[in-house]
């Protein structure tokens, strides 16, 4: 990681608060030993036994690439009686080879697949939409219409666990600053009405209160990431989705989708400056996957071939009812920050702060509890 990152900071050894938090706050939910497999074991029998009257017992998001296809292929293989629901989000951008790698997965692992395809005029339009407001985060309209189908999906088949590939192995370290929340439906919203041409009728969004309170609290619905618990090496599941599952490799992390592709490997890092192979190689190197020397090799190799970049740029343009002339305008003008369009930012600010002070108050609680249940023992002993 290096100042690409405007937040970050080192301490006096040169060590940047990236590692600190990795070493202090996230490596106590990292536990790729026998203990986290104890754990996931115990998570496994609550997820089945919450299952038993309804048709699955837990969902899992399903892209083709690495990290979803490894999670599905080790739940099968380590607990053959779990009744799984593979969700797929179809936002209009999959390359051929992703879908390909779902269909073999859910064939070979015998998983139940539901697929939901994105209306695509609506999405073409949102798409539009974000890629002339200028923000970083291109990906948003893919990636909050594929949580709030997850949590409408699994809400409809009354289905309590959703199972993520998502893990600190590969992704402990990405920058806040480098894009913004997706799940904000107020600045998705807010920059449709001011780029996009047309309703967004059929387009799933989920509020700020069904995300917080609805579906966490209510619902009590729940995200496990159960490669946290188990020792989970890149290259390693790389070589056994592909000898098992007849995976192939996109060739990059999240490059299955060819929007987000190009939005990794040619809108961060030209217009904004962000390479995100830092963030993902430092994530291996924290793991214990990656040398540093390794990664800095790799980041002096392309993210584009020249013969790539033209054919993704013309293939995006005309997908979007776009010229390159008119692609290429829309790329030059200046970036823009979250904060230059309404959000939930400050609402979320002030959630997490009660949410604090109720925790605190929670656990004084309970230490009150404690001893009174302590202090009636002794009396009771006593009178005995």
């Amino acid at each position: 990681m290096d100042t690409s990152d405007p937040e970050i900071t080192f301490d006096d050894n040169g060590v940047c608060n990236h590692c600190r938090k990795f070493r202090t706050v996230l490596k106590n939910r990292w536990l790729p030993t026998k203990e986290g497999k104890g754990r996931l074991d115990k998570l496994i029998l609550e997820i089945k036994s919450h299952g038993k009257n309804h048709n699955y017992d837990c969902v899992i998001g399903l892209s083709g690439g690495i990290d979803s296809s490894y999670l599905a292929y080790i739940l099968r293989r380590e607990y053959p009686e779990l009744r799984i629901l593979a969700i797929h989000i179809d936002g209009g951008w999959n390359s051929e080879l992703a879908v390909k790698n779902i269909e073999n997965i859910v064939k070979i692992l015998d998983i139940d697949l539901y697929t939901h395809v994105i209306h695509w005029e609506e999405m073409k339009d949102l798409q539009l939409a974000y890629f002339k407001s200028q923000l970083a985060n291109q990906d948003v309209p893919q990636d909050h219409a594929f949580f709030a189908t997850l949590y409408k999906v699994t809400d409809a088949h009354r289905i309590k666990y959703f199972m993520s590939g998502g893990n600190l192995a590969t992704e402990s370290i990405l920058p806040s600053s480098w894009g913004y929340n997706a799940m904000d439906a107020t600045q998705l919203l807010a920059v449709h009405k001011r780029f996009g041409k047309i309703k967004l009728k059929e387009y799933t969004t989920v509020s700020l209160f069904k995300k917080k309170i609805y579906y966490p609290y209510i619902k009590r619905f729940r995200i496990i990431t159960p490669l946290d618990l188990w020792p989970y090496n890149k290259d390693e599941a790389k070589q056994i989705v592909s000898k098992y599952l007849n995976w192939r490799d996109y060739g990059g992390k999240h490059y299955e989708s060819r929007f987000t592709k190009f939005f990794q490997a040619y809108w961060l890092p030209t217009k904004f400056g962000f390479d995100k192979r830092r963030a993902h190689l430092s994530s291996l190197i924290i793991s214990g996957q990656f040398s540093r020397d390794q990664a800095l090799d790799e980041l002096h190799k392309p993210l584009y071939s020249e013969i790539d970049l033209n054919n993704d740029k013309e293939f995006l343009a005309k997908k979007m009812g776009l010229g390159i002339a008119e692609f290429d305008t829309i790329m030059s003008k200046k970036n823009k920050t979250f904060r230059d369009y309404p959000s939930e930012y400050i609402l979320e600010e002030r959630l997490k702060t009660v949410a604090s002070i109720l925790k605190r108050f929670s656990k004084y609680g309970r230490r009150i509890l404690r001893r009174l249940r302590s202090v009636r023992s002794k009396a009771t002993v006593q009178r005995l």
